[in-house]
């Protein structure tokens, strides 16, 4: 009894952990569109320097999840539940590491007109820190809808993605002056793409964690999009303004 007890805090100070993480990593996304926004070359370092941070903090949980292993030698549902909190803490360090990649080309872009006000993007970043902040508030509670809401959430980051790709390509077209910048855009969308895509990696872990199967949101997403019974069973996976 004890012993469970002690297991018991050890997962309760594990997921305030990574609610600790999550809120850093959800800071980095506002401070990098902050900083672009504002083109402000001490924030977009301060980024750099929160990165290392936040790299030390995935270390230290990584060694809390090992130790909980170790020490507690837990069983089915417990030993999912720590293996998804590794899987969670390194999409949540890649997703900083993009913040700072955001921010690299934010001091690259110091001191330069934007071709174009920054709308879409500011747009993509709060949704990929709502879709992070959602599937740690998923990851806690072990709530399967709210995963899956996340993941559903990814669709309307690509389409943004989407649409600031194709007028950057226009602007790139209509004015070659465009191009250097054109493409750092497009370096900067396709980042926040990523951060989304991590978030809803995190959303499958949740979904993985509680039920065991990998192959749940895979089923829901094709049945949504109205794919027949045939390509469900098929063994093929695949079955604007800035």
């Amino acid at each position: 009894m004890v012993a469970r007890h002690s297991f018991d805090q050890g997962l309760d100070d594990l997921h305030l952990n990574l609610i600790e993480m999550g809120s850093m990593v959800e800071e980095s996304i506002d401070n990098t569109i902050l900083a672009l926004k504002n083109q402000d070359v001490e924030l977009a370092r301060k980024i750099f320097r929160n990165d290392d941070i936040i790299d030390d903090f995935e270390k230290r949980i990584e060694k809390k999840c090992i130790n909980l292993i170790a020490r507690q030698q837990p069983l089915a549902k417990d030993l999912r539940t720590i293996s998804t909190a590794l899987k969670i803490i390194t999409d949540m360090e890649r997703i900083a590491d993009h913040s700072a990649d955001i921010a690299e080309i934010t001091i690259r872009l110091s001191g330069q007109k934007f071709i174009k006000p920054l709308i879409d993007i500011p747009k993509m970043a709060e949704l990929a820190k709502l879709m992070v902040n959602k599937s740690i508030d998923a990851y806690v509670k072990q709530d399967i809808q709210l995963a899956e809401e996340v993941c559903a959430s990814d669709d309307e980051v690509d389409d943004l993605f989407n649409k600031i790709i194709i007028e950057l390509i226009d602007l790139m077209k209509n004015d070659p002056m465009c191009i250097e910048q054109g493409i750092e855009f497009m370096f900067i969308a396709k980042y926040l793409e990523r951060m989304a895509d991590h978030a809803t990696n995190i959303g499958e872990w949740v979904v993985f964690n509680v039920t065991g199967e990998h192959e749940r949101l895979a089923r829901l997403f094709h049945k949504e999009s109205g794919m027949d019974k045939h390509a469900e069973d098929s063994d093929d996976p695949a079955g604007t303004i800035l």
